[in-house]
């Protein structure tokens, strides 16, 4: 397959999937094309989209590629789709961050960190599947283990954990 036809490919697989398409899964469709090729056309792609300044991008997310519109055009976007905002009280965002910066996590590590009651949060971030539960702790009682999920990479653009922004040094922290 040459290098035009397999882009094309490519760019068909990745724009007809809902959630992004795996690396392997692109390789299963495309057996016949080098790993190493299929990685230079993606991120051929991935350059050519983020040159064109047009409504949408191609993008790495939860291991993944996958074509999302830019922030800039999103209230045209919620306005046809009658969407509302996702919105997440400073509680619940906290509640997500410990989660994120230490999974799993008990609730009970949740509420030493945050200082408060923080059943509601993890509640509600379970109801919208950025966290859920991954077994349970080994200690008297065994608590229920929290991680986020594949929702919350794709929501968050991440294409996996490592590639959330470090935490500040405490001493640069100011009081």
């Amino acid at each position: 397959m040459d290098e035009k036809k397999l882009k094309s490919v490519l760019e068909a697989l990745i724009f007809i999937s809902s959630e992004p398409i795996s690396f392997e899964s692109m390789r299963k469709v495309v057996p016949e094309a080098s790993k190493r090729l299929i990685q230079v056309t993606l991120d051929e792609l991935e350059r050519e989209y983020g040159a064109r300044n047009r409504g949408f991008k191609l993008e790495r997310v939860d291991g993944g590629y996958q074509f999302r519109s830019l922030t800039e055009v999103a209230p045209w976007i919620q306005t046809l789709k009658d969407l509302k905002p996702w919105r997440l009280s400073r509680a619940a965002l906290e509640t997500l961050a410990i989660v994120a910066y230490n999974q799993p996590a008990t609730r009970i590590r949740i509420e030493q960190i945050r200082g408060v009651e923080s059943s509601s949060s993890i509640k509600n971030l379970v109801e919208r599947e950025l966290i859920s539960v991954v077994g349970r702790d080994d200690i008297p009682g065994r608590p229920l283990l929290y991680a986020t999920t594949k929702t919350f990479l794709q929501v968050f653009g991440l294409n996996e954990l490592s590639d959330l922004p470090p935490l500040p040094d405490i001493e640069d922290v100011e009081l």
